[in-house]
């Protein structure tokens, strides 16, 4: 690189080279900012510390995110040419690369060396915490901001607030709040997500009509709080009123909470909306990658994998992010081969995370692909580089335990390196149930009560596995227990979109306006499935409304608690709301059962409909007798 002639003494040269470096960090500019670092070396500008050159090439790789070069840099700066700014700078591109133990170890440093610290960095030690949960530090951080005379400073309370709300701890945020006094827009606002997010939709709508100046942001807390609620026409009317009265517009940002409220309740005709809103407004999800990513997430997880795809495809620029929704989500729909397939066309455009190899060993645990869920789980370390993380274990040993390899399962965990969670022995447990393995189930049994002796699930699958295996008073024994000790099963709730309107079913439930034809379907439904071949399976059904009943073993009194599962009773509702051959997308609270399942199939040959259901796990989609899990879930 050649500097200007005029440039000849080091002090021109270095405020010269100094702003060259700020603008490649404002645009994220790193192979610009490495070769003016080359050119500041070659030049003998870093051997002057008092020039701060070093100090601006340090926080550029900070801002470009390249927290190695960063730190060495910043080590070799003496300690008397650092200012706040460079440790600063170092702590945000540890907490934005993921490493935020490492952003607070140096916020202690920087407290033992007697650094000043400024509102920037108890920002930045807030946002910090807040990622991770960590709200003991974040107390002692605010105590800290008290004792330095920082309490003053909105920005800093503002960003103390937001990690309390993100840690749950409303009480604390509010207090923050109410001893400000002076607040700004983005004060209300921080106060606003938390009370509506824990607090419920009513106070946050009170709060909301307190505020004096509301922002697009507050805008969109409460549009997007009631989508997630299901009340669509109150969520249209509040943006009516934002656009046409307020005149505030729906921004990329505003779009993508908008789109995540969509995901999370499953309304995907409201993410339709948002979709066509960003096309007339010219904001393209094809170049917004954040957008696209968000679109194409929503698209997946309320079970228009075609529509995923198409967004996907789109987008002439995607990041790892942007891959990994798609390949979760294909793995959620069964599509393991096509997520295998589409991961070689990753690795020529990105670098794969633990992100990417979770999403894939689950698309292959999901398809029943165990010989490639296999190779790709024991090739992380040679062929990728990095040791399979909890969720890696996790999707291998569900893999293994689904395809009935329980002893490879066993063997897994104990080759763990790390002590297995509750995640991962709740799906081997799982599988004794589908393979009837009750000696394994008891071996796992100790360990699983001990981390969660109140999770019905684990209890149910138990007793099933007893109770299946012809161990009726192991079974009786252990559900008698439970009923001692007050533990009920967490109740099925299945829930639909019908024009427009969220309707949510429980068995048992008798609160829908229209229950009475719903069960008058039902009978209809059930003697229909009878004639094409459904034989109800008892054996699954070991729960009465929801009790623990001494007399559940007389079948017909199973019969009927089955029949009235919450996803029979949404495909009844379908039916009678919706016209011939319109598809049926449900979305479960719990994992679906072997007989509605079984149902299921029948229901979708027999009626010619598309079923979709989203359980905890995944997607089923019933088509003309078929499941596209290909009976493998």
């Amino acid at each position: 690189m050649r500097w200007p002639i005029m440039s000849t003494t080091p002090s021109s040269l270095a405020r010269h080279c100094r702003a060259l470096i700020r603008s490649c960090a404002r645009h994220s500019l790193l192979e610009e900012g490495q070769k003016l670092h080359g050119a500041a070396i070659t030049t003998g500008l870093l051997i002057l510390p008092q020039l701060f050159v070093g100090n601006v090439i340090t926080q550029m790789y900070a801002a470009c995110g390249d927290v190695i070069s960063a730190h060495k840099l910043f080590d070799e700066i003496p300690d008397s040419y650092k200012d706040t700014v460079d440790w600063t700078s170092l702590m945000e591109c540890y907490s934005r690369g993921g490493s935020a133990l490492d952003a607070v170890k140096l916020f202690v440093v920087m407290r033992e060396q007697g650094v000043f610290i400024d509102d920037i960095a108890m920002v930045s030690l807030f946002s910090t915490c807040a990622k991770v949960g960590n709200s003991a530090f974040g107390v002692q951080g605010h105590g800290c901001m008290i004792k330095m005379g920082l309490g003053f400073c909105v920005k800093a309370r503002n960003a103390a607030m937001d990690m309390y709300v993100k840690s749950g701890l409303i009480d604390n945020a509010k207090k923050v709040f109410d001893e400000m006094s002076v607040r700004n827009v983005v004060s209300w606002t921080v106060l606003l997500w938390g009370v509506a997010k824990i607090e419920g939709l009513e106070k946050g709508r009170n709060l909301f009509d307190e505020m004096p100046e509301r922002n697009e942001i507050a805008w969109t807390i409460m549009i997007a709080k009631h989508v997630e609620n299901g009340l669509v026409r109150d969520a249209f009317s509040l943006l009516m009123e934002m656009m046409f009265s307020f005149g505030l517009f729906l921004n990329s940002t505003s779009l993508r909470t908008l789109l995540s409220a969509c995901t999370q309740s499953g309304d995907v005709v409201m993410g339709q909306w948002v979709h066509s809103f960003a096309l007339k407004a010219n904001i393209d999800a094809s170049t917004d990658v954040k957008l696209g990513t968000t679109l194409l997430d929503m698209y997946a997880k309320c079970g228009r994998i075609n529509a995923a795809l198409r967004v996907f495809k789109s987008m002439r620029s995607r990041n790892t992010i942007t891959w990994n929704a798609m390949l979760g989500g294909l793995a959620m729909h069964g599509n393991g081969s096509m997520a295998l397939d589409m991961f070689s066309e990753m690795l020529e455009e990105v670098k794969p995370d633990a992100v990417t190899f979770t999403a894939l060993l689950s698309a292959c645990s999901h398809s029943g692909l165990v010989d490639e869920g296999r190779k790709l789980f024991y090739s992380l370390e040679n062929t990728f580089g990095t040791s399979p993380s909890m969720e890696n274990y996790a999707c291998m040993v569900d893999l293994l335990g689904r395809s009935g390899y329980l002893d490879e399962a066993e063997a897994v965990i104990r080759s763990m390196p790390m002590r297995p969670n509750e995640v991962i022995l709740g799906s081997l447990l799982g599988a004794c149930r589908v393979y009837r393995r009750p000696e394994v189930g008891a071996r796992l049994r100790r360990d699983l009560f001990q981390m969660h002796p109140a999770n019905t699930d684990h209890h149910v699958l138990l007793s099933n596995i007893y109770a299946s295996s012809g161990f009726p008073d192991e079974a009786d024994s252990l559900r008698k227990d439970l009923k001692d000790r007050g533990i009920r099963k967490v109740p099925g709730v299945s829930t639909m979109y019908i024009n427009g309107q969220i309707h949510q079913l429980c068995a048992g439930d008798k609160s829908h306006p229209q229950i009475n034809e719903i069960y008058s379907m039902l009978d209809e439904m059930i003697r229909t499935l009878n004639l094409a071949g459904y034989v109800p399976d008892t054996a699954s059904q070991i729960l009465s409304d929801g009790r623990w009943d001494d007399d559940v073993n007389e079948k017909e009194e199973k019969e009927r608690a089955l029949v009235c599962h919450s996803e029979k009773l949404a495909v009844c509702f379908g039916l009678i709301s919706t016209k011939a051959g319109t598809p049926l997308y449900i979305f479960k609270n719990l994992r679906i059962c072997q007989d509605c399942h079984s149902a299921m199939k029948i229901a979708s040959k027999v009626y010619d409909r598309e079923i979709t259901v989203r359980d905890r796990n995944r997607f089923h989609s019933f088509k003309n007798g078929l499941c596209s899990c290909g009976d493998h879930w």
